[in-house]
Formats: C-alpha cells, structure tokens, sequence
C-alpha cells in the first residue's frame, strides 16, 4: 500500500457493525471516555495503526505481556547501541552487555 491515508480526513460514507456483550460494551466506553475519546474514535485509532503499519497493531499471544516486555527491551537495547555508536570518545561508554547484566536482561 503505497498511498497514506488518514480516517480523521478521508470521507466516512461506509458503516460498520458488529455484536458485542452489552456489559463488555459499558465497560470499554467507560476506560475510553476516561481517555478523552468514545469507542468509535478507539476503532478508528486502531485501524488507522492498522494502515501505519501494515498489520495487527498489537501484539496477540497468550503472553502479551512478556511479548512487549521483549519487544521493548528489543528497541531500548537497539537505540543504546545506536547511542553509543555514535560517540567519538567511547572511554566514557558504558557496555551494554554489563547494564544488561545490571538489569538482569538477557541479550
């Protein structure tokens, strides 16, 4: 998909239903509203993700949790090697396979 499209600025002309369980339903549009926007505005964010990125835009395993965990370490570790590749005096770096081991991360 070559063209960038936006669901805040493109016509909305289609309609999308779905069933839900009307206690599941209250319940999300309770910790939506306490987020400043409704369910539909939550959809649309997570389909505009969607087209960001090409895919799901959330991790779906039967541990997500850890799944993020690692995905996040994955990214700190990769912008510190960024870091410290681009210092000219590495007598000041500090290792990253030590502040691993400082964090108990496993590389």
């Amino acid at each position: 998909m070559n063209e960038y499209f936006s669901v805040t600025n493109l016509p909305k002309t289609a309609t999308f239903q779905m069933r839900i369980n009307p206690e599941v339903k209250a319940k999300v549009e309770d910790i939506y509203a306490h987020c400043g926007m409704t369910l539909t505005d939550a959809v649309n964010i997570f389909i505009q993700q969607s087209i960001n990125i090409g895919g799901m835009p959330l991790i779906v395993t039967q541990n997500s949790k850890e799944a993020l965990k690692q995905q996040a370490i994955a990214v700190l570790m990769s912008e510190l090697k960024k870091g410290e590749d681009s210092v000219e005096d590495k007598s000041d770096v500090i290792d990253i396979d030590d502040l691993a081991k400082d964090f108990g991360i496993s590389l």
